[in-house]
């Protein structure tokens, strides 16, 4: 009797209330039949259909296994999706997106050839609202040392990673888990780790379909400032002393990144407080010309 094969990949789908989305993303991760992949669904307390969604599809596919928690979030799901995992390689797949046909038979091609790697980046196919695709294609990743690395991908945005187009290894994950007191990313921390701990991987192969919705950026922002500076801590917990010099311009960036969406949202006060504090955090970061046409008009116009 031959003994079932040992489970390779994980795809681990944290969901919270997409019931009428949830099928293409199960059909994407379970129509390829495959004895060494596993398919984890971690409901994080929806109050829709997707119960019974995820019931018909765990009916019709034993290698499917569900697992329910009381709301605390995606960092939360995807921590707990990663512990009960068994693979060896994790693709954190969100719930309204889908894999490529014949995604994970590159990525087990990709990891035989280069076993080392603790990440690997693919292409994404970008499907907006009306339906228009554009292809996104990986940054590359030359070998550089990490604190070369986490500048490029913190301060420089040289470097862009996403769920679902992205292979991870297990064991770093499970080193280094998604902060669960951020709600909005809790996965920089993860990636920054991640990109200098281990060998990166990059192929041009369109792994998965990302499918964007209304802008996100007018959410509740309250206590916008805390949540800024407990991500700049989650991030630079992670990484090792030779990246810990770049901690402040790093909080200039984050400040930045709250001086644009309050200029997106109209609030020019607050856009001033947020670029003041990233000038005093440091002025390097706050005189990219992005940033600094912006604050030269919001400034020059009293």
């Amino acid at each position: 009797m031959s003994q079932p094969a040992e489970t390779l990949i994980s795809v681990i789908i944290p969901t919270y209330n997409y019931a009428q989305r949830l099928p293409r993303a199960l059909d994407s991760a379970l129509l390829p039949a495959a004895a060494d992949v596993e398919v984890i669904v971690v409901d994080d307390g929806s109050t829709d259909d997707s119960g019974e969604v995820l019931a018909r599809y765990a009916a019709r596919h034993p290698r499917l296994h569900l697992v329910r928690q009381t709301n605390a979030g995606a960092g939360a799901a995807r921590n707990h999706g990663i512990r009960i995992a068994r693979g060896r390689y994790a693709l954190l797949l969100d719930a309204d997106d889908e894999l490529c046909p014949g995604a994970l038979s590159h990525l087990r091609e990709l990891v035989t050839r280069h076993p080392a790697a603790g990440m690997i980046l693919g292409a994404q196919i970008s499907v907006q609202a009306d339906g228009r695709e554009r292809l996104r294609l990986p940054t590359p990743v030359a070998a550089a040392s990490p604190r070369q690395l986490a500048e490029r991908y913190l301060l420089r945005k040289r470097v862009s990673i996403s769920h679902g187009c992205s292979l991870f290894r297990r064991d770093l994950l499970l080193r280094r888990a998604y902060p669960e007191n951020l709600r909005s990313g809790e996965d920089i921390p993860v990636f920054a780790y991640l990109l200098v701990s281990a060998p990166v991987v990059v192929t041009t192969e369109p792994l998965a379909r990302i499918h964007k919705h209304a802008d996100s950026l007018r959410h509740e922002r309250l206590n916008e400032e805390e949540a800024a500076s407990i991500l700049v801590r989650e991030v630079f917990a992670g990484l090792p002393a030779e990246c810990q010099p770049l901690r402040e311009r790093y909080a200039a960036q984050r400040y930045l990144s709250l001086f644009r969406n309050a200029l997106l949202t109209g609030d020019k006060a607050r856009a001033r407080h947020f670029y003041r504090c990233a000038w005093r955090l440091s002025a390097l970061q706050a005189l990219r010309w992005s940033y600094l046409r912006k604050a030269i008009r919001l400034l020059g116009g009293g």
